[in-house]
């Protein structure tokens, strides 16, 4: 399988793995100047970058980098971004503060990390019942701590 990434902007920075071992590919900010990000505020930050995958059956998700998010507070504001195989405008990343001190983006920084996944299409089907199962209806909590 292939990534094959187009540049929108010329600086822009193609993924790279920091080792060849590592799940996520880092994502780097395609920005003109810094940008500064303070506690409780969100930031969509440009990639320049956007993706074909060679097989369409794949899902391109989008995590937070583990060292920006336990020590300065920067995670995704969505958690876990999903890239559809057929998307192809440009990736942005909603950065969001949950630390206590600003923190700036510059360009280039590593702001993600991008993991490629199989996808399953299954068809969707409506029914009246659904088989019963020894949890049942027991929600949030129920299978205890």
């Amino acid at each position: 399988m292939k990534l094959l990434f187009k540049k929108l902007h010329d600086k822009a920075i193609l993924p790279q793995r920091a080792t060849a071992q590592s799940a996520g590919a880092d994502l780097c900010a395609c920005l003109d100047a810094p940008v500064t990000i303070l506690p409780g505020e969100t930031v969509m930050i440009p990639l320049g970058l956007t993706c074909q995958p060679s097989e369409p059956d794949v899902v391109l998700l989008i995590f937070p980098r583990s060292g920006l998010s336990s020590k300065h507070g920067i995670t995704l504001a969505n958690a876990v971004g999903v890239v559809d195989s057929d998307y192809r405008g440009e990736w942005m990343v909603p950065l969001h503060h949950i630390g206590t001190e600003p923190f700036t983006i510059e360009y280039g920084m590593r702001v993600a990390q991008l993991v490629v996944m199989p996808v399953l299409f299954p068809e969707i089907i409506e029914t009246d019942t659904v088989d019963e199962t020894a949890r049942g209806e027991g929600g949030f909590g129920s299978s205890g701590v």
